[in-house]
Protein backbone atom coordinates (compact mmCIF):
# COMPACT_ATOMS: atom_id res chain seq x y z
CA UNK A 1 0.00 0.00 0.00
CA UNK A 2 1.24 3.47 -0.76
CA UNK A 3 0.40 7.09 -0.31
CA UNK A 4 -0.30 9.02 -3.48
CA UNK A 5 0.15 12.77 -3.63
CA UNK A 6 -2.84 14.72 -4.94
CA UNK A 7 -2.55 18.21 -6.42
CA UNK A 8 -5.25 20.71 -5.53
CA UNK A 9 -7.29 22.28 -8.32
CA UNK A 10 -7.58 25.79 -6.86
CA UNK A 11 -10.14 26.84 -9.49
CA UNK A 12 -12.52 24.22 -8.05
CA UNK A 13 -11.55 24.34 -4.37
CA UNK A 14 -12.22 26.84 -1.59
CA UNK A 15 -11.65 27.60 2.10
CA UNK A 16 -14.75 29.36 3.44
CA UNK A 17 -16.14 30.47 6.80
CA UNK A 18 -19.44 31.75 8.20
CA UNK A 19 -20.15 33.69 11.40
CA UNK A 20 -23.41 35.03 12.88
CA UNK A 21 -23.81 38.84 12.64
CA UNK A 22 -26.09 41.05 14.76
CA UNK A 23 -28.07 37.97 15.86
CA UNK A 24 -30.08 38.02 12.63
CA UNK A 25 -27.89 37.01 9.70
CA UNK A 26 -24.60 35.40 8.75
CA UNK A 27 -21.47 36.84 7.16
CA UNK A 28 -19.65 34.59 4.76
CA UNK A 29 -16.03 34.88 3.77
CA UNK A 30 -13.17 32.97 2.27
CA UNK A 31 -9.43 32.89 2.03
CA UNK A 32 -8.29 33.29 -1.55
CA UNK A 33 -4.62 32.26 -1.13
CA UNK A 34 -3.67 28.94 0.41
CA UNK A 35 -1.52 25.91 -0.25
CA UNK A 36 -2.06 22.32 0.73
CA UNK A 37 -0.55 18.87 0.63
CA UNK A 38 -2.79 15.83 0.40
CA UNK A 39 -1.55 12.25 0.43
CA UNK A 40 -4.11 9.46 0.15
CA UNK A 41 -3.85 5.73 0.66
CA UNK A 42 -6.99 4.60 -1.15
CA UNK A 43 -6.69 1.06 0.24
CA UNK A 44 -6.49 2.35 3.83
CA UNK A 45 -7.73 5.93 4.13
CA UNK A 46 -6.72 6.01 7.81
CA UNK A 47 -3.09 6.30 6.63
CA UNK A 48 -3.85 9.44 4.61
CA UNK A 49 -2.72 12.92 5.64
CA UNK A 50 -3.33 16.56 4.80
CA UNK A 51 -1.67 19.86 5.60
CA UNK A 52 -3.12 23.28 4.73
CA UNK A 53 -1.44 26.69 5.03
CA UNK A 54 -3.66 29.77 4.60
CA UNK A 55 -2.48 33.31 3.88
CA UNK A 56 -4.46 35.37 6.44
CA UNK A 57 -4.11 38.58 4.41
CA UNK A 58 -6.17 36.94 1.65
CA UNK A 59 -9.37 37.05 3.74
CA UNK A 60 -12.27 38.19 1.55
CA UNK A 61 -15.82 38.93 2.74
CA UNK A 62 -16.70 41.14 -0.25
CA UNK A 63 -16.39 44.23 1.96
CA UNK A 64 -12.89 45.83 1.90
CA UNK A 65 -13.37 47.79 5.14
CA UNK A 66 -14.45 44.66 7.02
CA UNK A 67 -11.57 42.68 5.48
CA UNK A 68 -9.08 45.29 6.72
CA UNK A 69 -10.63 45.04 10.21
CA UNK A 70 -10.33 41.23 10.10
CA UNK A 71 -6.61 41.55 9.32
CA UNK A 72 -6.13 43.89 12.32
CA UNK A 73 -5.25 43.08 15.92
CA UNK A 74 -8.96 42.88 16.78
CA UNK A 75 -9.18 39.64 14.80
CA UNK A 76 -6.41 37.75 12.96
CA UNK A 77 -3.53 40.16 13.64
CA UNK A 78 -2.16 39.28 10.20
CA UNK A 79 1.03 41.31 10.54
CA UNK A 80 2.17 39.14 13.49
CA UNK A 81 0.42 35.89 12.50
CA UNK A 82 0.37 35.77 8.69
CA UNK A 83 -0.56 32.09 8.39
CA UNK A 84 -3.30 29.75 9.55
CA UNK A 85 -2.12 26.13 9.59
CA UNK A 86 -3.92 22.79 9.77
CA UNK A 87 -1.87 19.58 10.10
CA UNK A 88 -3.70 16.26 10.30
CA UNK A 89 -2.76 13.80 13.04
CA UNK A 90 -5.14 10.92 12.34
CA UNK A 91 -7.93 9.85 10.03
CA UNK A 92 -10.84 7.61 11.02
CA UNK A 93 -13.46 6.12 8.74
CA UNK A 94 -17.01 7.03 9.84
CA UNK A 95 -19.10 5.00 7.41
CA UNK A 96 -19.55 5.02 3.66
CA UNK A 97 -17.71 8.00 2.17
CA UNK A 98 -17.37 9.70 5.60
CA UNK A 99 -14.14 10.44 7.45
CA UNK A 100 -13.13 12.21 10.64
CA UNK A 101 -9.81 14.00 10.14
CA UNK A 102 -8.29 15.10 13.45
CA UNK A 103 -5.51 17.64 13.37
CA UNK A 104 -3.92 20.70 14.91
CA UNK A 105 -5.32 24.05 13.80
CA UNK A 106 -3.17 27.11 14.51
CA UNK A 107 -4.67 30.61 14.35
CA UNK A 108 -2.99 33.69 15.87
CA UNK A 109 -0.32 31.49 17.42
CA UNK A 110 -2.86 29.37 19.33
CA UNK A 111 -3.04 25.68 18.43
CA UNK A 112 -6.09 23.54 19.19
CA UNK A 113 -7.11 20.08 18.09
CA UNK A 114 -9.99 20.19 15.60
CA UNK A 115 -11.95 17.37 13.97
CA UNK A 116 -13.00 17.89 10.37
CA UNK A 117 -16.11 15.99 9.25
CA UNK A 118 -15.18 14.94 5.71
CA UNK A 119 -17.50 13.71 2.99
CA UNK A 120 -15.74 11.95 0.16
CA UNK A 121 -17.33 13.06 -3.09
CA UNK A 122 -15.84 10.22 -5.05
CA UNK A 123 -13.06 9.54 -7.51
CA UNK A 124 -13.23 9.47 -11.28
CA UNK A 125 -10.70 7.35 -13.10
CA UNK A 126 -10.17 9.79 -15.95
CA UNK A 127 -11.23 13.41 -16.35
CA UNK A 128 -11.32 15.13 -19.80
CA UNK A 129 -7.56 15.80 -19.44
CA UNK A 130 -6.66 12.19 -18.63
CA UNK A 131 -6.15 12.61 -14.87
CA UNK A 132 -7.68 10.84 -11.88
CA UNK A 133 -9.78 13.35 -9.95
CA UNK A 134 -11.27 13.29 -6.43
CA UNK A 135 -13.48 15.58 -4.41
CA UNK A 136 -13.98 16.16 -0.68
CA UNK A 137 -16.06 18.48 1.50
CA UNK A 138 -14.75 19.12 5.03
CA UNK A 139 -16.72 20.96 7.71
CA UNK A 140 -16.13 21.94 11.32
CA UNK A 141 -17.29 24.53 13.82
CA UNK A 142 -14.71 26.24 15.99
CA UNK A 143 -14.94 28.71 18.86
CA UNK A 144 -13.04 31.81 17.76
CA UNK A 145 -12.13 32.75 21.37
CA UNK A 146 -10.17 29.48 21.62
CA UNK A 147 -7.77 31.06 19.11
CA UNK A 148 -7.55 34.51 20.71
CA UNK A 149 -10.07 36.09 18.33
CA UNK A 150 -12.29 37.70 20.95
CA UNK A 151 -13.29 41.13 19.61
CA UNK A 152 -17.02 41.83 19.95
CA UNK A 153 -19.53 44.57 20.69
CA UNK A 154 -22.54 44.48 23.01
CA UNK A 155 -25.74 45.53 21.23
CA UNK A 156 -28.05 48.14 22.79
CA UNK A 157 -30.91 45.62 22.96
CA UNK A 158 -28.62 42.93 24.42
CA UNK A 159 -26.59 40.22 22.82
CA UNK A 160 -23.36 40.41 20.88
CA UNK A 161 -22.67 41.75 17.40
CA UNK A 162 -20.69 38.66 16.40
CA UNK A 163 -21.27 34.99 17.06
CA UNK A 164 -18.63 33.01 18.90
CA UNK A 165 -18.97 29.97 16.61
CA UNK A 166 -17.29 30.01 13.22
CA UNK A 167 -18.41 27.41 10.70
CA UNK A 168 -15.69 26.23 8.34
CA UNK A 169 -16.32 24.64 4.95
CA UNK A 170 -13.50 23.41 2.78
CA UNK A 171 -14.32 22.21 -0.74
CA UNK A 172 -11.53 20.26 -2.40
CA UNK A 173 -11.07 18.98 -5.92
CA UNK A 174 -7.72 17.37 -6.60
CA UNK A 175 -5.88 15.33 -9.22
CA UNK A 176 -3.61 12.38 -8.50
CA UNK A 177 0.10 12.73 -9.16
CA UNK A 178 1.59 10.15 -11.48
CA UNK A 179 3.49 8.15 -8.84
CA UNK A 180 3.25 7.16 -5.20
CA UNK A 181 5.02 9.47 -2.74
CA UNK A 182 5.67 6.94 0.03
CA UNK A 183 5.38 3.26 0.59
CA UNK A 184 4.77 1.26 3.74
CA UNK A 185 5.05 3.35 6.93
CA UNK A 186 8.64 4.04 7.92
CA UNK A 187 10.13 3.71 4.44
CA UNK A 188 11.79 6.63 2.69
CA UNK A 189 9.93 8.88 0.32
CA UNK A 190 10.48 8.37 -3.39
Amino acid sequence: MSLVKWDFDHAHSSVDFTVRHLLVSKVRGRFTRWTATLELDEQDLTRSRVEVEIDVASVDTHEPQRDAHLRSGDFFEADKHPRILFVSKRVAEKGKDRLAVTGDLTIRGATREVVLDVERGGVIAKDPWGKRRAGFTATATIQRKDFGVSFNQVLDQGGLALGEDVALTIEIEATAAATATTSVAGEARS
